[in-house]
């Protein structure tokens, strides 16, 4: 593992980007991170240029101990630094006989990071230690630290709110870690309960008294993670912390590709070297594949529905100006806007749409406006094209050219779901028959369930012809009754999502029960796969 960051890279920017997802986000209800997928969170973090790895807490947990020592001997970070997570020595002791302190030694992370009490009412009553005596740890940790030729930064833990009760021992500890030799001093809202307002205050009474470089720490429990991070930064904090995605426990940590896309764009500083900021989307949904959680449509910046555009009159000026409706160009954080078609379509939300898809339809008056027409009739009785491009796409081209492409005819389908009281077992069996050009199939499939059923048999009676279906997968599948007054009488709507391995697509069938909008949406994925694969009809 290098240890040396090259020159420009975000170690050496004038605000720190120190990510704690492996450790604090690895805290969140329901993550369970492998070491593997830890390592790989860490590879893509340092792509993106973010000056500061928190690993996590060696010589505390098995697993970021192993992480320490993997990524010494299996990673080279080319422009962030790596920090190892720990406490101070515990009371009473001295820090060469702290086991854990000795561990944050043993992990080889260039940079140490202390969590440390600035409360007095934690330090007397979770600490059960006196005033002096926790200075004396926080002091006497960096220094050995320090001693042992690691850089040291200090997380003084409920900072904010220790501030707010004891004002003057909440600066001591923080004056007390810089004396000591400690390079930042981040301060910790670590209840998450503070105000924008309350956190520029604070900060800029403590950089009247240390010239240190004062870092922010935020939680999001009163939703104004990602607006503190901001409001200490224009106080004097040069070091933000936070998580991608806005992982943490509670309610979360600050998200951190916010926190640095607004005092990129916003104000003019530079957080991350080179073209980071374009990368940010990209990052963060791989960080999302490796989590398990799906990413957030309508997370600032980077979320699927950050730069969408719905209603009509918002389509009008965008058609014009997309800076009209838009604060910030969606390339600059390697996002892109999206049309979105509805009910609320107007023409020019079509005309934007069909120009996304790669259709000029400027001109097309008549065209626009059954366009338009037809798929507000459509949402009136129960579809949504909204997030189902793929469908719109075919319906736009059968207003087009007349007709949509005709890969297969069927003739019949069917499911049965078989329940056998006396073995328990449930048995699910769906029969298709169409033809292919000259070719009539009649395939049956079984499945878990009558849809994965059909699905089965409407890939095996196209795989002969069509031998590309194989790299079709279904990867999502929603349902929604769309009256539920009726009860299992309601009109059902079923979203799918498939992928070629390269792509995804997503389709909308409507139906009387959920086994006619499931093949409909099916029909339609299929459709629109081997439509983009080039294939010819047979």
């Amino acid at each position: 593992m290098s240890t040396t960051p090259v020159p420009a890279t975000g170690a050496d920017l004038d605000v720190h980007v120190y990510d704690t997802t492996l450790r604090d986000g690895a805290q969140q209800e329901g993550m369970n991170l492998s070491v593997g997928d830890k390592l790989a969170i860490a590879a893509l973090l340092d792509e993106l240029g973010v000056g500061f790895i928190e690993g996590g807490w060696p010589g505390a947990i098995p697993k970021d101990t192993e992480f320490f020592q993997r990524v010494e001997k299996e990673m080279e970070l080319r422009h962030a630094v790596l920090a190892a997570f720990g406490a101070t020595r515990k009371p009473g002791t001295r820090p060469h006989d702290d086991p854990q302190v000795r561990a944050l030694v043993d992990s080889q992370a260039p940079v140490v990071t202390l969590v440390a009490k600035s409360d007095i009412r934690h330090v007397e009553r979770a600490l059960r230690t006196t005033a002096e005596e926790n200075l004396a740890m926080i002091a006497d940790t960096v220094g050995y630290l320090r001693d042992a030729g690691r850089r040291v930064f200090v997380d003084a833990e409920h900072f904010f709110d220790g501030y707010r009760f004891d004002p003057s021992y909440a600066v001591r500890a923080v004056t007390t870690a810089f004396e000591a030799g400690a390079e930042v001093v981040a301060l910790c809202d670590t209840n998450g309960g503070m105000l924008p307002s309350w956190v520029h205050e604070i900060v800029a009474a403590v950089r009247a008294e240390t010239d240190g470089r004062l870092g922010i720490h935020a939680h999001n429990d009163s939703g104004c993670a990602v607006a503190n991070s901001i409001a200490a930064v224009e106080a004097g904090a040069a070091h933000v912390q936070g998580c991608v995605n806005g992982y943490g426990e509670r309610t979360g940590n600050a998200e951190l590709l916010s926190v640095v896309a607004n005092l990129e764009l916003k104000t003019g500083r530079e957080l991350l070297p080179g073209q980071g900021l374009s990368e940010i989307t990209r990052i963060a949904h791989a960080i999302s594949e490796l989590t398990n959680i799906a990413p957030f449509a309508r997370q600032p910046y980077i979320g699927a529905s950050a730069f969408a555009h719905k209603a009509g009159l918002h389509a009008s000026a965008i058609r014009i100006d997309p800076d009209l409706y838009q604060h910030v160009d969606p390339r600059a954080v390697g996002n892109d806007m999206r049309m979105l078609v509805s009910d609320m379509a107007g023409r020019a939300s079509i005309e934007l749409k069909g120009r996304e898809l790669g259709f000029d339809l400027s001109g097309r008056g008549d065209l626009l406006a059954r366009v338009t027409n037809r798929v507000k009739d459509a949402e009136a009785n129960g579809y949504t094209y909204d997030a189902a491009d793929a469908s719109f796409e075919l319906l736009l081209r059968e207003e087009m050219d007349g007709s949509r492409p005709r890969y297969f005819e069927v003739e019949s389908w069917r499911a049965i779901v078989e329940h056998t009281a006396h073995r328990g077992e449930v048995n699910s069996e769906a029969t298709v028959k169409l033809r292919t050009g000259d070719r009539r199939t009649v395939s049956t499939g079984e499945g878990n369930g009558p849809v994965n059923a059909l699905d089965h048999a409407l890939r095996q009676a196209l795989a002969v012809t069509y031998p590309e279906i194989e790299d079709f997968e279904l990867i999502d599948y929603k349902v929604r009754l769309l009256d539920s007054s009726h009860g299992t009488d309601a009109i059902t709507r079923v979203l799918i999502e498939m992928t070629d391995g390269e792509h995804t697509w997503n389709t909308v069938g409507v139906g009387p029960n959920i086994l006619e909008a499931s093949w409909e949406a099916l029909v339609d994925s299929i459709t629109y796969g081997l439509l983009h694969r080039g294939v010819e009809p047979a």
